[in-house]
């Protein structure tokens, strides 16, 4: 739709022809450095104005963690206030969207320095993450080659667990009562549960110990589903190569709902996240080291090697005929 427009000036670093950034703009400035920058915000699906606050930074983050840089510097808060709330309201759940965001900025070991902020008909937070770093302090996403592994750092499946939340608390909502031919009540708790820790968690040291461990590309998994954004990340390699994914981590009882209640594409990975994992492109041995550190530092979270680099002239990414489905 915008390819007329040409955007951008083809100096973009890691990216194809140097054009639009896959996840950040990596510019190198006329001092030589190099600054990574990104911007994203969050819509209200969650019911605490404070965890919507805190999966705000964690989203806006993600990407800069994609480039495995070691921090972000600041960030520039992007706020709508809802409008249509009544003043003590809008008063209260605004204040806790900014505690979350701020939070989650703390916990990265960054601040909030400035932003912009709206009356809208929804309550929204986002925001703009900057960092600046030495060309050894970042992973170009454009080196993934034959032979590297994929590793994921989150599960899938939060699309499906804040829809069957919404169900539940939809009054006569057909598709919750389908739910509970497959699921109960207490699942669907555990679902969102899980969805919302998952959401919540910094890709931080998942960014961080991609310099450690030589990490060759990585994406962070959002809007376009795992295997939309397997197949960009696959399109922005120098290298003519594809990915197959062979492992498709869930959360738990997201697929009987995807397959029996609502089709997400969750299984043909076309499912939206929000502040998914990171996908990871690295050596064998070396993912291996990766994961199971990454788990210390995350308290016992997973990550999986989930698929494959190979060759492909197309730059085609594919889930395979036998992709194993695994429950989380």
């Amino acid at each position: 739709m915008l390819a007329s427009l040409q955007l951008g000036d083809g100096k973009n670093l890691g990216t194809v022809d140097g054009k639009i950034a896959l996840d950040c703009s990596v510019r190198e400035t006329r001092q030589g450095h190099f600054i990574i920058s990104t911007t994203d915000f969050f819509f209200p699906l969650v019911d605490s104005p404070y965890l919507q606050g805190r999966i705000g930074a964690a989203n806006v983050l993600s990407d800069l963690y994609a480039e495995g840089v070691p921090g972000c510097d600041f960030v520039l808060m992007l706020l709508a206030a809802c409008r249509d709330m009544p003043e003590e309201q809008r008063t209260i759940c605004t204040k806790e969207m900014v505690r979350g965001f701020k939070d989650a900025c703390d916990e990265a070991e960054t601040s909030v320095t400035g932003g912009q902020t709206v009356l809208n008909p929804w309550p929204i937070i986002g925001g703009v993450a900057t960092s600046v770093v030495s060309k050894e302090e970042f992973i170009p996403s454009d080196g993934a080659r034959v032979g590297d592994v994929v590793v994921l750092t989150k599960p899938l499946g939060t699309q499906v667990a804040v829809n069957v939340h919404q169900w539940k608390n939809s009054k006569d909502s057909k598709h919750w009562k389908e739910c509970l031919s497959h699921i109960t009540s207490e699942d669907s708790s555990q679902m969102m549960h899980d969805a919302v820790c998952s959401m919540a968690r910094l890709n931080r040291h998942a960014g961080e110990l991609m310099l450690k461990y030589q990490a060759h590309a990585a994406t962070d998994v959002t809007g376009f589903g795992i295997l939309g954004h397997a197949q960009n990340l696959s399109e922005n390699q120098a290298r003519l190569v594809g990915i197959e994914l062979h492992t498709l981590p869930c959360i738990r009882n997201t697929p009987v709902i995807n397959t029996e209640v609502f089709n997400f594409q969750l299984t043909v990975g076309y499912s939206a996240e929000t502040s998914g994992g990171l996908l990871v492109c690295m050596s064998p041995k070396a993912a291996s080291q990766y994961i199971e550190e990454l788990k210390f530092l995350d308290k016992g979270s997973d990550a999986w090697i989930i698929g494959n680099v190979v060759m492909s002239p197309e730059r085609k990414s594919i889930i395979t005929q036998d992709c194993q489905i695994l429950e989380v």
